[in-house]
């Protein structure tokens, strides 16, 4: 395997993915992104530019998908809208990208006989209660609650069909939440980062006991390289780094690592149909294909993720405004 495409790449998740391959492997990458809000051509700077190339263009489109697809060895898909508030708002996005775009891509692979991992999320297993001793597995039934995880399980079910009717060779993985660099602010860990650099309390949503399983962006890279390489087709495999924190316990320790009191933030409304807890039992992957993950420890990696946002206003500071003005409409 010598070149890879990698879907989403300029996005969060799939930007620190391409990071990690340049340090870690010899791939040339070819980066296809439709460049929404949720990413940027600034994820990818630095990067040798004879190693990485983007390529702007929609994933649901097979006019521009196929020959991408015909040139390399293998295709990584992380290409997706993902934030629930927005699915709430209006599903039609998620729909297109999460689904006619896997569809896409999954007949653009098995035309071509190529390599594809697709890169899901732990949300489509539902949620669990708060005091439920078990974790998500690769067994565990789908139950989604949402417009976008709904899509996604719509997604993983396509991969998994395409290997098993057409024999397309592809493996599948279910991720915890992740935080690390470039994730928009939009988002609960770098919402929250960025409203105190800005001297605006946190908020947290209803009592802030919601639990989420939180992985380092470049464990999560690890993971998926490794599955890539040494995953069995038509396995689906799920990522996890025991990182269970409930939202209040996050927010309080962003205030503490930045230097104030740990009750200095606001309860808003709650987000309608929230999760209360995922968790993800990653046995199969570390037993089976040897991964473990390097960021064991959330408060070291979520010092280093605040340090990054503090180093790196430039980039999230033109989008806070508007925001901070979505969330105030909405109570939050």
């Amino acid at each position: 395997m010598e070149r890879l495409l990698v879907t989403g790449g300029a996005g969060f998740i799939g930007s620190n993915f391409v990071h990690h391959l340049m340090e870690h492997t010899d791939l040339r990458v070819t980066v296809l992104d439709k460049l929404t809000y949720a990413a940027s051509k600034e994820s990818l700077e630095g990067l040798p530019e004879d190693r990485v190339q983007l390529v702007v263009g929609d994933i649901a489109e097979a006019e521009v998908v196929d020959p991408l697809v015909a040139e390399h060895d293998a295709v990584v898909h992380y290409a997706a809208e993902s934030h629930n508030d927005n699915s709430l708002h209006d599903p039609s996005p998620f729909i297109k990208t999460n689904i006619l775009g896997t569809f896409t891509i999954l007949e653009a692979v098995r035309k071509h006989e190529k390599r594809l991992h697709h890169v899901s999320t732990d949300e489509v297993y539902g949620d669990l209660e708060l005091d439920d001793p078990k974790r998500f597995t690769e067994d565990t039934p789908y139950n989604p609650s949402s417009p976008y995880s709904a899509s996604k399980a719509g997604s993983d079910h396509l991969v998994r069909a395409w290997v098993r009717s057409f024999g397309v060779q592809a493996t599948v993985s279910n991720c915890s939440n992740n935080y690390g660099p470039w994730q928009h602010i939009e988002k609960f860990i770098p919402r929250q980062i960025t409203n105190v650099i800005d001297g605006i309390r946190p908020k947290l949503y209803g009592s802030g006991e919601n639990v989420r399983d939180w992985i380092h962006a470049d464990d999560h890279s690890s993971a998926v390289l490794t599955i890539l390489e040494k995953g069995r087709i038509g396995e689906t495999y799920l990522i996890g780094a025991d990182g269970e924190k409930n939202n209040l316990e996050v927010v309080q320790l962003i205030l503490t690592l930045m230097g104030q009191p740990a009750d200095a933030f606001d309860h808003v409304t709650d987000r309608a149909g929230h999760d209360l807890r995922y968790a993800i039992e990653s046995g199969k992957l570390r037993q089976e294909l040897g991964w473990s993950p390097q960021f064991q420890d959330f408060e070291s990696g979520l010092a280093d993720t605040i340090e990054w946002y503090q180093a790196h206003e430039d980039w999230w500071r033109p989008h806070k405004d508007a925001v901070e003005a979505t969330y105030a409409e909405k109570g939050q």
